[in-house]
C-alpha cells in the first residue's frame, strides 16, 4: 500500500511516527511517506520523508499555515492510506474522505483533558474550550475510516463513537534494547526525560534534590516556557543538574545507561493518571528501576513487575525517600531494573503492538 502520514506539530525523528508506525510499515514492504513542515526531505530507513516550508509567527499562525500547508504537501503523495497525527489537522480529515482516500486518526492523548491543564489556555475558559473540542473531535473521528489511540483508557472513550478504534501502545522497541550497565559502574545519578513542565512535576522533583546529598540529575527534554526554564535554573540544586535539552536516540541511551533510576512523577491531572508515559517504559527496558506516580493505573503496572517505587508526586520529601531507599539498597534496586527489562521483552514491546497496526490497515 501506498501510505502517508502526516504532522504538523511533531518532528520528523519523533519515537512513534517514524522509528515505530513509519519504519515499521515500511519494512513490511509498504510504500510510505512522512510529510512534516520545515525539514530536510529525504528518504531514510525506507520512509520518504517531505516538507512543506512555513512562515509562522505565535501559535495560531504556527497552527493555522503549518497545518494547511501539511495537508497540501500530504495531498500531492496520492496514496492509499492516510494517516494524521494532530488534532489541529482534523479539519482535513473529512476534505481527504470525500477525495476516497483512507484516513486514520491517531490520537496520542486524550486531548479534552489535556485541555485542562494547558497553561496557554485561561483557566476560565478552559472547561468550555474541552468541552467544544471534544464535540469537535467526536463528530469528525466518528466519519473516519479508523481510529488509532495510544493507550486502552482512549480507546474506550473513541471506540464508541468509531467502532473501528485499536489501541497501539507506545512501547519500547525490542530493537534498542541494550545490556544493562552495571549498579556499581554508575555515579549515584537519576533521570527525567522528556517534557519539562509544571504539571510534569519538574518544581517537586528539583525539591527533592534538596533532601538528597550527593546525587544527581540527568535532565532531558524542553522546558514549556522560558519563564518555568528560568524559574527552575533559580532553585537552590540546579548545581547538580545536567542539562542536555533536547536529544536524538542515541544520546537519550547514553543517559539511560548511566543513571541508576528513572523518574517519572508527572503530577496528578486527568490526562497523565490513565496515560502509558513512554519514559516510564524505556526506563524499564534499559534495565533501570522507576520511581513514578502513584496513580492506580501505575502502581499496578510498576507492583505487578516489581519494577520500582510509586510516590505521591506532590511531595518532594516522599520522593527524596524513594531515590535515598533505592541508592542505599542496590541489590535490591538492581533487581527491580532486571524486573522491569524482562517485563518488556515479554509484554511490554513495539514488535507486539506494530501487529495491531499492521492488521488495521489490511482491513481498511
Amino acid at each position: 500500500m501506498k501510505v502517508c502520514h502526516f504532522t504538523s506539530v511533531h518532528k520528523t525523528d519523533d519515537i512513534r511516527i517514524f522509528h515505530k508506525e513509519c519504519k515499521s510499515l515500511a519494512e513490511a514492504g509498504h510504500e510510505v511517506y512522512l510529510v512534516a513542515a520545515n525539514t530536510e526531505e529525504k528518504i531514510q530507513d525506507g520512509v520518504r520523508i517531505l516538507s512543506t516550508n512555513v512562515e509562522f509567527s505565535g501559535r495560531l499562525s504556527r497552527m493555522n499555515k503549518t497545518s494547511k500547508g501539511v495537508y497540501r504537501k500530504a495531498l500531492e503523495v496520492q496514496a492509499d492510506i492516510y494517516h494524521f497525527h494532530d488534532p489541529e489537522l482534523l479539519r482535513f480529515a473529512l476534505r481527504l474522505k470525500r477525495k476516497g482516500k483512507k484516513v486514520i486518526y491517531d490520537a496520542h492523548e486524550d486531548v479534552p483533558r489535556q485541555i485542562m491543564a494547558k497553561y496557554w489556555i485561561p483557566k476560565l475558559f478552559r472547561k468550555m474550550v474541552s468541552v467544544c473540542f471534544e464535540l469537535y473531535e467526536n463528530f469528525v473521528a466518528k466519519r473516519l475510516h479508523a481510529v488509532v489511540v495510544s493507550t486502552p483508557h482512549i480507546r474506550e472513550r473513541f471506540i464508541k463513537i468509531n467502532p473501528n478504534t485499536i489501541d497501539v501502545c507506545n512501547y519500547p522497541l525490542i530493537s534498542e534494547l541494550m545490556e544493562p550497565s552495571k549498579w556499581d559502574d554508575k555515579n549515584n545519578e537519576i533521570c527525567y526525560v522528556g517534557g519539562i513542565s509544571e504539571v510534569r512535576g519538574i518544581n517537586q522533583l528539583m525539591d527533592a534534590l534538596v533532601f538528597v546529598p550527593d546525587i544527581r540529575l540527568n535532565l532531558a527534554g524542553n522546558f514549556s516556557t522560558e519563564a518555568l526554564e528560568v524559574q527552575v535554573k533559580e532553585k537552590e540544586k540546579w548545581n547538580r543538574v545536567d542539562f542536555y535539552g533536547y536529544v536524538g536516540r542515541n544520546e537519550l541511551l547514553s543517559i539511560f545507561h548511566r543513571s541508576k533510576i528513572g523518574m517519572v512523577t508527572l503530577l496528578p491531572t486527568p490526562n497523565h493518571m490513565e496515560s502509558l508515559p513512554i519514559k516510564m517504559f524505556e526506563y524499564m527496558s534499559a534495565g533501570i528501576p522507576v520511581i513514578c506516580s502513584d496513580f492506580p493505573l501505575w502502581k499496578e503496572i510498576v507492583g505487578s513487575n516489581e519494577c520500582g517505587i510509586c510516590v505521591d508526586p506532590n511531595n518532594p520529601e516522599e520522593v527524596a525517600k524513594a531515590i535515598q531507599y533505592l541508592m542505599n539498597n542496590p541489590a535490591q534496586a538492581n533487581e527491580m531494573g532486571k524486573k522491569g527489562r524482562l517485563a518488556i521483552m515479554g509484554k511490554y514491546n513495539w514488535d507486539i503492538e506494530k501487529n495491531k497496526l499492521f492488521d488495521l490497515y489490511k482491513r481498511i
